[in-house]
This record gives C-alpha cells, sequence and structure tokens, in this order.
C-alpha cells in the first residue's frame, strides 16, 4: 500500500473511534484494539484493552481531530499522529498512536493523549 492510501485508511480508523457511536461500544474495541493493546491516557491513567472492552467502550464526547499524520515505522506498524479538539469538555489534546497490521487488518497497539493549551 503506497503511503497516501495507507494514510487515507488510517485517517479514517482514527476518525472512527472519535466517533460517538463507536466509543460506547464494547465490540468495536474488540476489533479495533490489539489483544497487547494499552494506553497513557490524558488523564494520566494506564489503560488496557480488558478495561476499554468491559467498560462498555470509553465514552462519548464531541471530538474533531486535525494535523493528522502518518510516520511508517516498518512495513507492518505506523505511528500516527494528530490533534483532537473537544468541545465536550473544553479542551485540546496531542494524540500519538501506534498501528500494527495483525491478522489482516490494523490495530491500535498504543496510544497516548496529552492535553495541550487550547488554540
Amino acid at each position: 500500500m503506497d503511503k497516501d492510501a495507507l494514510g487515507r485508511t488510517l485517517l479514517e480508523l482514527e476518525q472512527s473511534h472519535l466517533k460517538q457511536e463507536n466509543r460506547t461500544s464494547s465490540e468495536f474495541f474488540e476489533k479495533l484494539l490489539a489483544d497487547d493493546f494499552f494506553e497513557f491516557g490524558s488523564s494520566g491513567k494506564v489503560f488496557y484493552k480488558k478495561d476499554c472492552v468491559e467498560a462498555g467502550g470509553v465514552g462519548a464526547r464531541d471530538l474533531s481531530l486535525y494535523d493528522f499524520e502518518i510516520h511508517p515505522l516498518s512495513s507492518e506498524a505506523v505511528l500516527t499522529t494528530y490533534r483532537v479538539k473537544d468541545l465536550t469538555q473544553k479542551k485540546d489534546t496531542l494524540r500519538s498512536t501506534v498501528w500494527k497490521f495483525i491478522d489482516g487488518r490494523w490495530q491500535i497497539f498504543f496510544h497516548q493523549g496529552t492535553i495541550v493549551k487550547s488554540t
């Protein structure tokens, strides 16, 4: 897959887990997250796949993604970086995600959110 097509695919996947209907779906996160997924949340807490799935998702909020970039790490791993404006909680975050190509599809291996001053 060329870099532009890969970027479009990963942007769609990043945007999919910001949608309110997906953020409250255990089934959605069961598919999206790799079995060894972990996250350093903007709250300062560490989360694992079981936390997201057992909690029924990660909570609905009004989120908008911008400044998206991809940084290929290998043929089967990519770092994405972007910013999210959280209109519900009135805060902005820098986000980074490590995607791995596992079992024929892209899955999130690692994610981090860092709160920044709103723009």
